[in-house]
């Protein structure tokens, strides 16, 4: 009978505690992800109160994220997960099709692309291969809100918040678990970062952060910068007094006076050529692709 008794308090103990862990996850679940007033389930609380005790002025943050159109979007962030560079096809962008399409776009913003190369010493048919393969020249500059990527990219240091975005990813697609959860604890932290850029840079330049859209990623404009750089390289080419990265002149002089922060300048070899434009992009397929088609326009 002891032994009996024994097992049975035992049994108790688990139950108990499974009991009051599932409570205590559940009531943590509920407080970052609660309803507002409305009756809308904001995932952005704690998120909205960490960017109020960073600065920024408490009145439009809350405003800001009340808005229906920002909203948690676990589909649109799984991409981020899954996205393969070597997937890509940036051979396709040396076609005589491609090649063509640039030479024209080089025609119309003659005025700009030369500028722009006597400002900062770099090559104007570079600048149009970046164009070329980010947008295709501007033509496809995304459809993904950016305030939402980077705000659900944010969100993520919370685990029942990372948890649906895992399940947003298809079953076929999963990446290793492990993995999944390094690159969310990384990438949380940096879309946090990049949150705060974007906030900033429309505050700056006038503009409405809901109403930017841009890549799965979070970039944007026909150079799809990320808001930091936005923020810190992005230039006025036109001279209007506001920075507009959909704006062609300044696209233009931005990516121009990126690589020259990166150490781009007149006679670089080709090496320390391929170095700097790594840092557009960390792709040495990403690279060589530009390079390439910058050699067709020529």
């Amino acid at each position: 009978m002891k032994n009996s008794d024994l097992s049975t308090k035992c049994i108790l103990k688990v139950v108990v505690t499974l009991i009051i862990s599932f409570f205590v996850n559940f009531c943590y679940a509920q407080q970052v992800a609660a309803p507002d007033s409305t009756g809308r389930t904001n995932e952005f609380e704690s998120l909205t109160q960490q960017l109020i005790q960073d600065g920024f002025d408490q009145e439009k943050t809350k405003a800001l994220f009340a808005n229906k159109t920002v909203c948690f979007d676990p589909g649109g962030v799984s991409l981020f997960f899954i996205h393969s560079e070597s997937s890509l096809d940036y051979d396709q962008f040396s076609s005589q099709k491609f090649i063509a399409n640039a030479q024209k776009y080089m025609v119309a913003h003659k005025d700009s692309l030369d500028k722009a190369q006597e400002e900062f010493s770099v090559d104007k048919t570079i600048i149009t291969a970046i164009l070329l393969v980010e947008t295709h020249l501007g033509a496809y500059l995304g459809n993904r809100t950016v305030i939402n990527t980077l705000s659900t990219m944010a969100a993520l240091t919370n685990r029942s918040l990372a948890e649906r975005v895992w399940q947003a990813i298809a079953n076929n697609k999963k990446p290793e678990r492990a993995n999944f959860d390094k690159k969310v604890d990384q990438k949380s932290r940096w879309g946090y970062d990049e949150l705060k850029a974007l906030i900033s840079y429309a505050n700056r330049e006038g503009l409405d952060p809901v109403a930017i859209k841009g890549s799965y990623a979070g970039a944007m404009g026909i150079p799809q910068f990320m808001p930091s750089n936005a923020l810190k390289l992005a230039m006025d080419g036109d001279k209007d007094g506001r920075v507009d990265l959909f704006d062609h002149d300044d696209a233009i002089f931005s990516v121009a006076n990126y690589l020259k922060h990166y150490g781009w300048k007149s006679g670089l070899g080709r090496q320390r050529q391929h170095e700097v434009l790594f840092q557009y992009n960390h792709s040495n397929y990403y690279v060589d692709a530009l390079l390439k088609i910058s050699d067709k326009l020529k």
